[in-house]
């Protein structure tokens, strides 16, 4: 009867223990999701200092170990339906990747 009960117990605990862990990962991951959406407005501002010519930037490395990398479209190419460009940001932090897009 102890077997039992012990083993229940144990189950109980494992459980208990596999939703803890799953939890703390998905609260971990977002926070990185919001390290990687403030690399990826980090490079928005960096190309909207120069409205008049934005150019695209290459994957630029942050100091907090995120990265941007920003993608300009012209108006008309690509599928840029904006007045003069289509800007597009991607931040990157660890193993998560968000993006911000804008058109003016």
């Amino acid at each position: 009867m102890s077997v039992i009960i012990m083993t229940i117990i144990l189950a109980v605990a494992l459980g208990i223990s596999t939703i803890s862990l799953g939890q703390i990962k998905v609260a971990r991951d977002m926070g990185y999701s919001v390290i990687a959406f403030y690399a990826a407005d980090a490079g928005i501002e960096r190309v909207l200092m120069n409205r008049s010519a934005p150019v695209s930037i290459p994957e630029t490395p942050l100091s907090n170990g995120a990265a941007y990398q920003v993608l300009v479209t012209v108006s008309g190419s690509g599928g840029c339906t904006a007045a003069n460009f289509c800007i597009k940001s991607i931040g990157s932090y660890k193993e998560t990747n968000r993006a911000i897009e804008i058109s003016y």
